[in-house]
């Protein structure tokens, strides 16, 4: 249950959610069901800030013809409870699309119609999330020696609320990562950019486009590109000799399964980068075989036909870009011969992926609570909690950043659902111990006395969750 604390302390929450994407729709999904079926007094108290003024996925990449690399049965519900009124199919039949998807006899919808579900399904507990809040502090509540409570301050225009957890689970999801020493521009681009920055083209002539990356989204790219301006040159620029073909085979996604997450987790450091090298295929730099036919097929009919505006620069890099106020020039090396071109184009495309923010990053003088190894890496238990110090009484879990400790599937949506369901099902077992245990209660102490507020920490929202152009979505 919440608490209200003596004077005017903060409510206090079981949890607090720090980004509203995805990951953390689906855990206040959990929640929802789980405090449906339980008494008032076991029920979990959430709440969920996200900066964001409404929810958002991948929104620069819902390209309309653009599908899903995911089953539709890895909803945000199904695998940890198939019987959710918050499934896909539901949604669908809410719809009146149930029959026609049916009929469809496909496994993977348009990427935008799952937006839309992600939408429906966000907007049915949206009683638990404040959007358009920036976290900008997260802080110690110190009583005892130790720390009972998380106050979380967040910024809201000029306002600021804050709040206090007994856990937080992170979800500030992944960053567009750039080439080093480029920059972002008005012809420079991300391709999470893409559909927010190419209706600005309209009335104008492009000529040439110039796409760097090798995988899904900067397939993606180059097709949605050559289909909208069909005047215009499309140059894709990649290291390869062409797009590589995404390994979905049966026995290779059982690399999402979540058995998959205890083997990883358990698994020597030696044999983790061994099943990250065998399987990286089912995800990074990878392509759609339907995909790359397509693409290959277009090439081939312009170079019959002698109008080629495909145009494959492979076995290259890029290596610089130059903006001015209209275009951009790129400089492409041959990997081979070290030769390089200068393509004048209208924009550059970067489909180079995306870095998972730090999941600590925003915890101020509380990360110094939080175990690294050796590596420097978070220290991530079994059940997504950050291991920390014993006076650390609070739990912090992360919904990403785990690749190193839980394997492929940290970031991505095939897990999602069993996720959340572990990390309810750890909050509720932490939470029955502290009972059990008066010396640990938070009611049998006198009102907390707050710690030192440590330096601002940055600001984050969820962001999009999912990985788009370091692989494909599973």
């Amino acid at each position: 249950m919440s608490q209200v604390l003596p004077g005017d302390t903060p409510l206090v929450h079981d949890l607090i959610g720090i980004g509203f994407g995805p990951s953390n729709v689906a855990m206040a999904l959990a929640l929802s069901e789980h405090n449906a079926q339980v008494d008032r007094e076991e029920a979990v108290t959430a709440h969920f800030f996200e900066r964001q003024p409404c929810f958002g996925w991948h929104r620069g990449m819902l390209i309309d013809d653009a599908t899903m690399q995911v089953s539709f049965l890895k909803d945000l519900v199904t695998l940890r409870n198939p019987s959710s009124e918050y499934s896909f199919l539901c949604y669908l039949r809410s719809k009146g699309r149930l029959i026609d998807f049916v009929n469809h006899k496909n496994l993977f919808p348009l990427r935008v119609e799952f937006h839309d579900y992600f939408e429906w399904a966000a907007a049915k507990v949206d009683d638990m999330v404040s959007y358009g809040h920036e976290i900008i502090a997260v802080e110690p509540v110190v009583q005892d020696g130790v720390v009972e409570y998380l106050e979380v301050t967040a910024r809201a225009g000029t306002e600021l609320v804050v709040h206090r957890a007994r856990n937080l689970v992170l979800g500030t999801g992944l960053r567009p990562r750039m080439p080093e020493g480029i920059e972002r521009s008005e012809r420079v681009w991300h391709n999470s950019d893409l559909l927010a920055k190419v209706d600005g083209l309209e009335g104008t002539a492009p000529e040439r486009f110039v796409v760097v990356g090798a995988g899904q989204s900067a397939a993606e790219n180059v097709a949605y590109l050559h289909r909208r301006f069909p005047d215009a040159e499309i140059c894709a620029v990649f290291s390869r000799y062409g797009y590589s073909p995404a390994d979905d085979s049966a026995f290779a996604n059982r690399i999402f399964d979540p058995e998959a997450v205890d083997e990883y987790f358990t698994a020597p450091d030696d044999i983790k980068r061994k099943l990250m090298e065998y399987h990286g295929n089912t995800n990074y730099s990878v392509v759609d075989i339907d995909l790359i036919d397509d693409l290959y097929r277009q090439s081939y009919q312009e170079k019959v036909l002698g109008t080629e505006r495909l145009r494959f620069l492979n076995i290259s890099r890029l290596v610089g870009v130059e903006d001015g106020p209209d275009g951009a020039r790129a400089t492409v090396r041959s990997l081979v011969s070290g030769e390089e071109t200068t393509l004048d184009a209208d924009v550059v495309v970067l489909a180079t992926g995306y870095s998972p923010a730090d999941p600590i990053g925003l915890l101020g003088d509380v990360a110094r609570h939080c175990h690294r190894d050796e590596q420097g890496r978070i220290r991530v238990e079994r059940d997504y909690r950050v291991a920390t110090d014993a006076e650390l009484r609070c739990g912090i879990y992360l919904q990403g950043g785990t690749e190193h400790t839980h394997g492929i599937t940290s970031s991505l949506l095939s897990n999602t659902a069993i996720r959340v369901g572990e990390i309810l099902e750890s909050v509720v077992g932490h939470r029955r111990s502290a009972v059990s245990s008066p010396a640990s209660s938070p009611m049998s102490v006198p009102a907390p006395t707050p710690a030192p507020a440590p330096a601002t920490a940055p600001a984050v929202g969820e962001g999009r969750p999912v990985v788009d152009g370091v692989g494909t979505a599973r």
